[in-house]
């Protein structure tokens, strides 16, 4: 196999995984978006902070298991809770 034709096979992959991610990422948005619009109509807070603790330790020894960096999943994690806690506060505002 010649070696653009091997590089354009990884690339391939990459695009796969990439694409499987964006669409994981969508499904766990959309169930977000429900729990966002539970809490604001039982009137719990946006942000569960024990919550979020006991999810970055479960995924850091997750990511040690699967032999990838903890400190990234951790800013990976944190910026997905971030932006769930954002459309929280925007949907208990009234502005979803």
């Amino acid at each position: 196999m010649a070696q653009d034709e091997k590089l354009t096979r990884y690339r391939e992959s990459i695009d796969n995984i990439d694409a499987a991610l964006v669409f994981m990422l969508a499904e766990r948005f959309k169930i977000t978006q429900a729990v966002g619009e539970y809490k604001a109509t039982t009137k719990l807070p946006p942000a569960d902070p024990g919550r979020e603790e006991r999810q970055i330790a479960r995924l850091r020894q997750l990511a040690k298991d699967a032999n990838l960096d903890p400190d990234f999943t951790e800013k990976f994690l944190r910026f997905i809770i971030d932006e769930v806690i954002r459309h929280h506060e925007r949907i208990r505002d009234g502005a979803a």
